[in-house]
């Protein structure tokens, strides 16, 4: 069986996932690409695999084959991928010892650096607010280059995860170039959340004033400030190292 119209009763609900309320609604998502289907297929989050008319899927997964243009519906790639799956969202109830948490990031980019270099430097959770880039959005989720499926992801108000984490003893560490102390002399233990703002005003005068801590990169005076992606890396990469 071919699926050549674009109002079949499975594509229309796969590209209702590309709508961010409903896709939180589902708690699934699209991904596109070998990649990002393996990884939900190796983590059994994998729920349905549209496979291009004509190509082979090497996944042990049953799958619907579609037209061209079927799958060109579900996809904003400029070239047309052979595979694209539903995931479940990887969700997990415990938050971890090593949170990262996103204060309004826009930038899918800067979301997916993010995601990436958490993963990288034993992160377990990463908390967005309910403003920031969904990082289910098809551009995050390249940006990750998978890891998507390596870490827990939760959206939600900040207020009340950092009230949580709070009770857990876990320090909140904020991020800002305004009164606030040098790296180097950061303070704490295995327990940590980090909190970045958003990329045009940083983190809100109201989460800031929620932290334990609030830290700065030193750099050269010409610069005035980093992308948000490099400087999250930059301080999770001394959390790490530390």
């Amino acid at each position: 069986m071919i699926i050549t119209s674009k109002d079949n009763s499975k594509i229309k609900e796969a590209r209702k996932l590309l709508d961010k309320k409903y896709s939180n609604s589902k708690k699934l998502f699209l991904i596109e690409g070998e990649n990002l289907v393996e990884e939900a297929f190796k983590n059994n989050l994998l729920v349905e695999l549209f496979v291009l008319d004509g190509c082979d899927s090497k996944i042990d997964f049953p799958y619907i084959n579609c037209s061209l243009d079927v799958m060109k519906t579900l996809s904003d790639l400029k070239s047309t991928p052979r595979l694209i799956g539903v995931s479940r969202y990887n969700l997990k109830d415990d938050l971890g010892s090593k949170i990262v948490i996103l204060d309004d990031i826009q930038d899918p980019g800067n979301a997916g650096t993010i995601i990436r270099s958490s993963v990288a430097f034993g992160v377990d959770t990463i908390v967005l607010s309910k403003n920031s880039v969904s990082p289910y959005n098809p551009k995050v989720l390249r940006s990750t280059g998978g890891m998507i499926y390596n870490v827990n992801i939760i959206i939600d108000d900040l207020e009340n995860v950092i009230k949580k984490l709070k009770n857990n003893n876990i320090k909140i560490i904020g991020s800002s170039l305004k009164k606030s102390n040098n790296l180097e002399s950061i303070n704490i233990n295995d327990n940590y959340a980090l909190v970045v703002g958003n990329e045009g005003n940083g983190v809100s005068d109201k989460i800031l004033s929620l932290c334990d801590e609030i830290v700065r990169i030193d750099m050269e005076k010409e610069c005035e400030s980093l992308n948000v992606g490099v400087a999250t890396s930059i301080i999770l990469y001394h959390l790490y190292k530390r």
